[in-house]
């Protein structure tokens, strides 16, 4: 199990001071929630490997490459076109320019502000189809790396070309979501493994952003405590109505459609009590 999971899963060094770190032989205190995020149309408002694209010569691709696209194997696609990108002379500067500018969601940097003077109550976890480089790249631009305890995505990281080169995150069986990643398996999976480090104490709540399908499988394990956050009239949200309609027994969370990180920052001061610190 561990290893299917972390082959995909990046953690930052801890920083100074770190709340679950304590003198030795003193036991840290555990965070109440666990939180996880999408990243592309989630916590930025584009697709980043649309974004990407346009460090290409012209922004653009030719049509003989974007022709290669088959459903359900997007990743294989953009490793193609990480390599044509190689190959025209796009090296790590071109990608970093155009990746630090992608816009964040509307609301997402204030939720982000509540959430890291909170940080005693959240644990949070970035679950997303991107891939390692975009994301490490955008956070610390952004300064919020160290607010997320893992990333959970696809490896990224130039070869010694110099191209840009993406792998899979993992297999799975699931017949819903695409060859490369099931966010469901990842989240069970990490949610297991943290509840085993925790001596088995489990977090008394659970989140979960995102926008896209490939979000909605991983909505599915959670409970009545626990509130996903769809984005509105996005493809999750659209499928989480559809389960509450035809099957309601078989999805359990609260859900809160969001337009804006104010939508979420909103329900979480509400069901917390807490304000921005």
């Amino acid at each position: 199990m561990r290893n299917s999971m972390l082959t995909c899963c990046f953690v930052p060094p801890p920083p100074s001071g770190d709340e679950e770190r304590g003198p030795p032989n003193m036991e840290a205190p555990l965070k109440k929630h666990l939180f996880f995020f999408d990243f592309d149309e989630t916590i930025v408002n584009e697709n980043s490997d649309d974004s990407v694209v346009r460090a290409a010569p012209g922004q653009t691709l030719p049509a003989w490459l974007r022709d290669t696209q088959r459903e359900g194997h997007y990743t294989e696609y953009m490793g193609r076109v990480l390599t044509y990108m190689g190959e025209q002379g796009v090296r790590e500067e071109g990608f970093r320019a155009v990746i630090e500018k992608i816009p964040a969601s509307p609301g997402i940097m204030g939720l982000f502000q509540f959430l890291k003077a909170n940080q005693d109550l959240f644990e949070m976890v970035l679950i997303s189809d991107a891939n390692s480089y975009v994301i490490e790249t955008w956070l610390c631009a952004a300064g919020l790396r160290p607010l997320f305890r893992c990333i959970l995505t696809n490896p990224a990281s130039f070869n010694s070309r110099g191209y840009l080169s993406l792998q899979p995150c993992h297999s799975h069986s699931c017949p819903r979501c695409p060859a490369n990643m099931c966010k469901r398996k990842l989240l069970g999976e990490y949610l297991e493994q943290r509840v085993e480090e925790r001596g088995g104490r489990p977090f008394d709540r659970l989140f979960y952003a995102g926008d896209g399908a490939n979000d909605f499988c991983p909505s599915v394990l959670l409970g009545p405590a626990d509130t996903a956050f769809p984005r509105h009239d996005y493809p999750m949200h659209r499928l989480v109505k559809e389960t509450q309609q035809s099957s309601p027994a078989t999805y359990r969370a609260n859900v809160v459609p969001w337009h804006s990180g104010d939508d979420i920052l909103h329900y979480l001061k509400k069901l917390l009590g807490r304000k921005v610190g």
